[in-house]
């Protein structure tokens, strides 16, 4: 999906002409929620003093109260990493293509833009996102690339082969516990997916970012986007895809990143892990602004690309109540959705939404992951508290 250049809201709202100005683009009130004038920001009382957008030189955190547009600017696309961020020449990079293939093969940079021009508009958030970092482990963008399937049919897949793993140019050292005999290895950072996985239409390649070059810290000169999955399966500084047979087992696949959780059969508990991958449905409350005789509270909504039925927002012990979701948000992409709250009285109101999608699936509740022993995958309904004055 192609999004145009839209201007930002805070563009549109330059010279006090807000309504009209958004009637003049057909752009709906709430899908670029920015401030307009005579609205006011209502404080949160549960961010954290000590909360900050870079809590080290190579953390970036969404501040998820200036969200003010479907795609998240470059220079505020939240980032993380394992390993450092290494630098990658462009003018010697090769993306290898190799292992169970009919014909390995070598792509430059400059070959993998001349071939990949499409678009796609995908969100992703860390699979350790949680409340701790205010849900901000989280962005949307637009990525230009081709499909990851088109690089795999120039090389020919296998019939025999089971996984295609991506391993990043960074790379650490690595005690590895076997047995309780500690062994040093260096070690490559990489993700794997099952060729039925690598081979779907989504999986795509990309080289930029809203519009420009990768930058060192979102990956480049190359990337993996899988979307409707976590964000450790989007490996940065991509520089080999392997074909092999059987599982891949390195580090950030096999061992950390897990999920333990306990389920009763038979009367009995059972504990079972599971490897991270596609994202679990989440909501999230992002801002309360107070305008002329109402409040309206905003917030975007993750998932794996599930079509989504409804999001309600509740307030303090009431009932839940629908909001209004953006209708043309991408399949991948995070869904922004609004809801107008009228009445409300001076205090502390707390607020908390929920997403359904046609599945079936319901964002759970705190309680509801009780049995969930590991901190990862946490789209519990997440009550934020606002104080009305």
């Amino acid at each position: 999906m192609t999004v145009p250049n839209q201007p930002t809201r805070r563009q549109v709202l330059i010279g006090g002409a807000a309504t009209g100005a958004l009637a003049a683009l057909g752009l709906p009130e709430w899908i670029l929620p920015v401030l307009a004038q005579g609205e006011a920001l209502v404080p949160f009382t549960d961010v954290p003093a000590t909360f900050s957008t870079n809590p080290s030189p190579m953390v970036r955190v969404l501040d998820i109260r200036r969200i003010d547009a479907p795609i998240t600017p470059g220079d505020q696309f939240f980032t993380l990493q394992h390993y450092g961020q290494p630098d990658v020449d462009a003018t010697t990079y090769r993306l290898n293509i190799d292992g169970l293939v009919a014909k390995p093969v070598k792509f430059s940079l400059d070959e993998i833009r001349k071939i990949g021009t499409t678009e796609l508009v995908a969100g992703f958030e860390c699979s350790g996102n949680s409340p701790g970092r205010l849900h901000g482990l989280v962005s949307n963008g637009r990525w230009t690339g081709l499909p990851l399937r088109a690089l795999l049919a120039r090389a020919g897949v296998n019939a025999d082969a089971d996984e295609v793993v991506f391993f990043g140019a960074d790379r650490g050292e690595e005690d590895v516990d076997f047995r309780g005999r500690m062994i040093k290895v260096t070690q490559q950072f990489g993700r794997s997916l099952s060729v039925a996985d690598a081979t779907r239409p989504e999986p795509f390649i990309a080289h930029a970012l809203n519009g420009q070059p990768l930058s060192k810290n979102q990956g480049f000169p190359i990337r993996l986007v899988v979307p409707g999955w976590y964000g450790v399966a989007n490996v940065k500084w991509l520089s080999e895809i392997h074909v092999q047979r059987g599982r891949y087992l390195g580090k950030f696949q096999a061992r950390w990143y897990r999920t333990l959780r306990g389920e009763t059969i038979n009367g009995e508990v059972k504990w079972t892990e599971a490897e991270i991958s596609r994202l679990q449905l989440k909501s999230v409350i992002g801002r309360v602004t107070k305008a002329a005789g109402h409040h309206r509270v905003e917030g975007f909504v993750l998932n794996d690309g599930t079509p989504i039925r409804s999001v309600e927002v509740k307030v303090d012990d009431g009932p839940w109540r629908p909001a209004t979701i953006d209708p043309a948000a991408a399949r991948y992409a995070w869904k922004l959705f609004t809801f107008r709250w009228e009445g409300a009285t001076p205090g502390e109101h707390t607020l908390v939404s929920r997403v359904t999608d046609t599945a079936g699936r319901v964002q759970p509740t705190v309680t509801d992951l009780e049995s969930k022993l590991t901190a990862l995958e946490n789209n519990a309904q997440w009550p934020r508290k606002v104080q009305i004055v």
